[in-house]
This record gives C-alpha cells, structure tokens and sequence, in this order.
C-alpha cells in the first residue's frame, strides 16, 4: 500500500491486528489524554515502505498521558507492570508528559500532545489513541510528511541540540530501513 496522508497511516494500523491488540490493552488502563507513540508508528510506516514482510522488532512500546494531579514516576511504574501483566511479551514503556519537562529542563508541557511536539525527530513526533467513540485517531504535530518521505530531521526543540545528532548515531535507523535519509 502506497502512504500518501494522515488516513492512510489509521487504515495500515487498523488493519494490523498485533497493533490493534496493543492499543486495545493500552486503553485498559484509562489513563488522561493517552496515545501510543514514537517508534510504534514510524516503524509500521517504514516496514510498509520498504515492503517488510516481517515487523520490526521494537526497543518498547511508548504510551503516554497527562495527568498533571499524580506526578510520581512510581505510578507510571505500576501501569508498566498492569501492563506488563496482560501482556509480558510487549516491552511496555509508559512516561506522564506532565513530568517530562523536569527531565528535559524546559517548560512544562500543556498536554501530551504538547510533550510529543517536543520529541527529537519530526518522524517520531507521532501518536494514535482510541477516541471515545472508539475509532482510532492519529496526531503527528509536524505533520506525516517527513514520516511518509523516512526524512529524520529535528523538531524545532532539537534544532542545536546535541541529544538529536547523538540519538541518530544510536538509533542507527538507516541500517534498519536503507531508503531512510538523515538530515
């Protein structure tokens, strides 16, 4: 399938049913303003692109929220293990983005979605969460552009930053996906 936009991303997820189980597991948690980010995205994107048959292999699984009234990193630690618990196989990793900012040293984030926008690379800055209705719904702060083109480039937060070049060196994404190109 050929990824032209946003509705073409939802429709290569929904018709995963590994995805799909993860997202349903992650909504059994109820937490405030969650989605499913980063890599779980871009990796589906780009093993689309270059015609994989079989799925990356995932470092974690990134689900956020925001819950500005219960800031312990203990709590995200207990929805790992409930996680973990209904599915031991996934690497789950779970971050409250009202408390990321203290990590990052900036200002605190309004929401998760103001988190995400600040994430390294325009092509992670994405997530898709289970709207009330049910339906699957997409946010990429940048845009799918980058994502769709496998363009690395930094987020306006990382433009100078160091933490960007070195997370490129470490990530090694082009030796994973061979049409990646890296600004």
């Amino acid at each position: 399938m050929k990824l032209i936009n946003e509705q073409d991303i939802v429709e290569v997820i929904s018709k995963d049913k590994w995805m799909m189980d993860v997202i349903e597991l992650a909504a059994k948690l109820e937490l405030p303003d969650w989605w499913i980010c980063a890599g779980f995205i871009r990796a589906k994107v780009w093993d689309e692109l270059h015609g994989f048959s079989e799925k990356t292999i995932l470092p974690d699984v990134d689900v956020i929220y925001f819950d500005s009234k219960h800031l312990d990193e203990q709590n995200e630690k207990l929805y790992e293990k409930t996680l973990c618990t209904l599915d031991p196989t996934i690497p789950w990793s779970v971050k409250n983005q009202a408390r990321m900012h203290s990590l990052n040293k900036v200002a605190p984030y309004t929401s998760s979605i103001d988190g995400m926008s600040k994430f390294p690379e325009t092509a992670t800055a994405i997530g898709i969460t289970l709207d009330e209705a049910g339906e699957l719904r997409l946010c990429a702060p940048y845009g799918v552009e980058d994502l769709i083109m496998m363009k690395i480039r930094p987020t306006p937060s990382f433009e100078k930053s160091q933490i960007y070049r070195e997370r490129v060196v470490q990530k090694k994404w082009s030796s994973t996906w061979g049409k990646v190109m890296v600004e």
